[in-house]
């Protein structure tokens, strides 16, 4: 079975400039999730998208990088059933003319 959570939008302090450690903005988190169904053991998406969001709140990382990082250690070790997962975070704010994001793929 595949997760998709699309479009996970919140503010967070993320990034490396003076105004980006102070003010929160707005980024915007995909997952997709691989795992294999078992009735009665599934993966809770809520739960997934409330990780992620608490994560990047509590953590306030310096780098999209290191949020990717930390993000897909802390989802693997929460739920244990993925075996694979893309998770990309986005920018949409950081430059005008363009959307960045950074994307990490792991296979557990």
């Amino acid at each position: 079975m595949t997760i998709e959570i699309r479009a996970l939008t919140f503010d967070c302090i993320i990034g490396i400039l003076d105004f980006e450690r102070v003010t929160p903005q707005r980024v915007i988190v995909d997952a997709v999730i691989d795992y294999d169904y078992e009735a009665g053991h599934f993966i809770d998406y809520a739960a997934v998208a409330d990780h992620i969001r608490t994560q990047m709140r509590q953590e306030k990382f310096a780098l999209v990088e290191e949020a990717l990082e930390a993000l897909s250690t802390t989802l693997k070790e929460a739920f244990p059933g993925i075996k694979s997962l893309s998770l990309t975070v986005a920018k949409p704010d950081i430059l005008p003319d363009c959307r960045v994001s950074v994307t990490k793929k792991s296979n557990f």
